[in-house]
């Protein structure tokens, strides 16, 4: 039997989970003070996934940067490449939040969004 030790990130108590797993699939999940932790513990254990953030750069933008992100969770395994695709990737202003900024980045799916007003300059 294997034995996956978490700190939940659900929600701010930070709760300390213990998996217990065979064979690839959830037997217990232990430690958890809430149904959300139950639900990241298998999650995060099975198939973890993770929110990206970054910046991109605002070509006549009154800033010069604007922070992106990813519309939904994306496979970890898939970060780096994530991020690959961002760099470079300049927008003209004004720029809006929820502009999609990048659609379907590294075959995930998910879009990338700006999480930012940028005005003219």
């Amino acid at each position: 039997m294997e034995i996956r030790h978490l700190t939940c990130i659900s929600c701010p108590m930070g709760c300390p989970i213990t998996v217990e797993m065979e064979d690839g699939q959830v037997v217990s999940v232990t430690g958890n003070t809430c149904k959300r932790g139950d639900i990241y513990a298998r999650k995060e254990v099975t198939n973890p996934t993770r929110i990206v953030t970054s910046t991109i750069r605002v070509k006549g933008g009154a800033e010069d940067m604007v922070s992106v992100k990813t519309k939904e969770d994306i496979p970890k395994g898939k970060i780096f490449d994530c991020v690959k695709a961002l760099k470079g990737i300049e927008k003209e202003a004004p720029v809006k939040i929820g502009d999609v900024i990048l659609k379907d980045v590294a075959g995930t799916g998910v879009d990338i969004v700006a999480t930012k007003h940028v005005e003219k300059a």
